[in-house]
Parts: structure tokens; C-alpha cells; sequence
């Protein structure tokens, strides 16, 4: 099974990733602003639903990646510390867009459902980030499986209480998202470079 220590570590780096705004963010506080926290919930529903599918599609993906290279899992380890830090460098240097200009949908559940669910189930990059991310916490072995279920159910619930947090007082966080759009990204670059130099360091020999 995942150590205490290291399992307490992924969480609190995915309560940081989930608390950083993003675009699944701007659009929960749009609609809760807008039209209500229930719209707000609503729209944390159906992107917490895009999540479980890219999270359902990397724990399929990786059990079948470590069953073959069980053997050699440390490159796969490294490869993912490399990503993670590039993504972070990529998050720092990007440009600093306004995400309180996120509009507002229709006042439509179904309208609702759909669009958020597409805007979390349509980024590319969130597969791969999932892929190189997870891996980190497992020790290779026959557990590998459970301890990657482990890691996407937590991680699902820490986005439900996270984004559900900002549709409830979307009012006041929104002023996250004007204030500090620049510091968003450099946040979220940060907390991606540490992360892989930090597990870079934990794991060698």
C-alpha cells in the first residue's frame, strides 16, 4: 500500500492544484454568480463527471502500463518528474488571462450539465498530467492497482469539496480571480516544478 507520509503529500498537493482557479473554477463562480449556488453545484457535478472519466481512462491506462513495465518502473517515475516540470515552467511563463471573464451559461440544468462537462472532458492536457502525476505516489508490485483507485477516488473528492466550496461562495472568491490572475500562474508553476523536484529528490536511491 501507499506510505502514510506519502499519501498525506498527494493530498496536500492536490488540495493546492484543486484550489488554484482554472477554468472549470471560472465557470462554477460564473454560474453561481449568475444564477444561484445551485447552478454553481450543478456545474461543479458535471465537471467532477469529466474528471472521473479522465481519472477512470489513467488508472486503466497506467495498470496496464505497470503490468508490463513492473520491471523498469523508475524511468516511467522519471519521465513523469520531467512533465510535471515542464508543465510548471509552461504555467509560469503563460500569459495571465482573465478568468472572472468567463461568462455565464443559460439558466438551463441540461445546458449546464453539458457545457461543463465538455469544458473538464476537453482539455488535453489533463489525461497527460493525470498519467505523469499519480504514478508518483504508487510502489510498483501487485497493490499497484488498488493504490491507483486509492488515488483517483481521493482525488475526486478533494475537487468535489474544492470546486463545490467556490460555488457556495462564489461571491467573495471571485475576487480571487480578478486579483490575482498573474499570481495564479505563477502558483500553479510553482507548485508543478517542486512537485517533480521534490519527488525527483524522494526518490533516488
Amino acid at each position: 500500500m501507499i506510505p502514510v507520509d506519502l499519501y498525506v503529500a498527494y493530498m496536500l498537493a492536490v488540495v493546492i492544484l484543486m484550489v488554484i482557479p482554472g477554468p472549470n473554477v471560472a465557470l462554477i463562480v460564473a454560474n453561481s454568480i449568475a444564477h444561484g449556488a445551485r447552478y454553481g453545484l450543478l456545474t461543479v457535478g458535471a465537471t467532477t463527471t469529466a474528471v472521473i472519466v479522465h481519472l477512470t481512462l489513467t488508472v486503466l491506462g497506467t495498470s496496464v502500463v505497470l503490468d508490463y513495465l513492473a520491471a523498469s518502473f523508475d524511468w516511467l517515475r522519471w519521465l513523469g518528474v520531467a512533465y510535471l516540470i515542464w508543465l510548471g515552467i509552461g504555467a509560469w511563463r503563460a500569459r495571465a488571462d482573465d478568468l472572472s471573464k468567463v461568462g455565464a451559461q443559460e439558466r438551463s440544468p441540461r445546458l449546464i450539465l453539458a457545457r461543463g462537462f465538455l469544458v473538464g472532458l476537453t482539455n488535453p492536457k489533463t489525461l497527460l498530467f493525470y498519467g505523469a502525476f499519480l504514478p508518483q505516489f504508487i510502489t510498483p508490485g501487485p497493490t499497484a492497482s488498488d493504490q491507483l483507485l486509492l488515488l483517483a477516488v481521493s482525488f475526486v473528492v478533494i475537487a468535489i469539496v474544492c470546486d463545490g466550496t467556490w460555488a457556495l461562495l462564489a461571491g467573495r472568491l471571485r475576487n480571487l480571480l480578478l486579483a490575482y490572475v498573474r499570481l495564479r500562474n505563477r502558483l500553479t508553476g510553482g507548485l508543478l516544478v517542486g512537485a517533480g523536484v521534490g519527488l525527483a529528490l524522494a526518490r533516488r536511491p
